[in-house]
């Protein structure tokens, strides 16, 4: 069996309202290895689910993909992220409102945040959408994983009432626009 060199991987994270929603649809992608749903960039230590919910710790939720550059692109992941979630509303997707929901591209080195601020500005020149792109683009500063129960939520919990009812339709999205880049 061929084992990967970690050189082979890279890592970005991603906020694009819950979670749960996106981690679904980036771990259907060739060439993601993991997707982990966790906080970024908030004021406090080890925050938990209730305490992001409030609003008050300055988190985001966001997913961090673990991607093999060699089989899908940095720009790839961003014209997914571009087409999954609406990058025009501020702290807010659908009916998840607050600052934790925002939008947002935390890179991890200079040459994402080059790669970023490109997509954005194609994005927004593109006439996709009618109104400003608000995604914050920010370094990582602090990244903790959720919750175990967080993590691959859709996949273990796909019958619940939210899974059916918003995941579901975004994963047909995606599979209609991206079916050549589904595993």
């Amino acid at each position: 069996m061929e084992t990967k060199n970690i050189k082979d991987t890279e890592v970005i994270t991603l906020g694009g309202g819950c979670f749960w929603c996106i981690e679904a649809v980036f771990q259907q992608l060739k060439g993601v290895d993991k997707v982990v749903s966790g906080y970024c960039n908030g004021l406090v230590e080890n925050p938990t689910y209730k305490e992001v919910c409030t609003g008050m710790t300055g988190y985001v939720e966001v997913i961090q993909i673990t991607y093999q550059p060699a089989v899908i692109s940095f720009e790839v992941l961003l014209n997914v992220f571009w087409n999954i979630h609406d990058p025009t509303t501020l702290n807010r997707q659908g009916n998840d409102v607050g600052t934790q929901y925002r939008s947002g591209i935390y890179f991890h080195n200079e040459e994402q945040k080059a790669k970023a601020e490109a997509s954005k500005a194609a994005i927004g020149a593109s006439g996709l959408y009618n109104d400003a792109i608000v995604t914050e683009i920010v370094p990582v500063q602090k990244f903790y994983a959720a919750e175990v129960y967080h993590q691959n939520y859709y996949n273990l919990n796909s019958n619940q009432p939210y899974c059916s009812a918003i995941i579901g339709p975004k994963l047909a999205k995606f599979k209609k626009l991206f079916a050549e880049k589904v595993n």
